[in-house]
């Protein structure tokens, strides 16, 4: 990948250039409140296509607020972002939404996705297990992006990997979803994970 491409000052592109023949499919995975919305809008090329709306009384029940800050929207559908890589290859960023009763929207997001980057609060470890759970009944290879939203809050490699139960070859990355290299950086490492899992 192209780390120019990912430069804060990159022109917002619309329409795909004419020679572009291949399209590759991620999905953005991650529990409520994670900072996915946030990230596929730090790198995507188009203005991003977003589903959120406001919160309202009726999801209180079901939606759990804990360590979610003063968020007052969700997305209900997807979210969706593009990367023109080069004159011929294109990819497409696919956001999940983050409650578990979106699942099937999960599983409609993930058919012919390439992987998945599974983005991580550490604050909130817990609640990415149901997601890596989906993430692998679905066959999907993935790489762990942890979303630093708070600095005090870190931990190292080793402890996440520990804390979440991964195989030693998942890829943990730190990342802020929020800063166009830092999310380019977990993205690549992701696409690595993949070349080497296809090789």
């Amino acid at each position: 990948m192209d780390s120019k491409r990912f430069s804060a000052d990159r022109p917002t592109a619309t329409y795909l250039p004419a020679g572009v023949r291949r399209a590759v499919k991620i999905v953005v995975v991650g529990h409520f409140g994670v900072g996915k919305t946030t990230y596929i809008g730090s790198l995507s090329e188009i203005e991003p296509l977003r589903t959120e709306e406001k919160m309202t009384v009726a999801s209180a029940p079901v939606d759990d607020l804990v360590g979610a800050g003063a968020k007052e929207t969700t997305t209900v559908a997807l979210d969706f972002g593009r990367i023109t890589l080069s004159e011929e290859l294109v990819l497409y960023l696919f956001g999940t939404p983050g409650q578990q009763r979106f699942v099937q929207l999960w599983e409609d997001m993930t058919v012919g996705a390439l992987g998945a980057l599974l983005l991580v609060d550490p604050a909130r470890l817990e609640s990415t297990f149901p997601v890596i759970d989906l993430v692998e009944s679905f066959g999907l290879e993935y790489a762990v992006a942890v979303n630093s939203f708070d600095p005090s809050v870190r931990y190292e490699e080793s402890e996440i990997r520990e804390a979440l139960d991964l195989l030693p070859d998942t890829p943990v990355v730190h990342c802020d979803a929020r800063d166009v290299a830092s999310s380019a950086e977990a993205l690549k490492e992701l696409v690595r994970h993949l070349l080497t899992r296809k090789g």
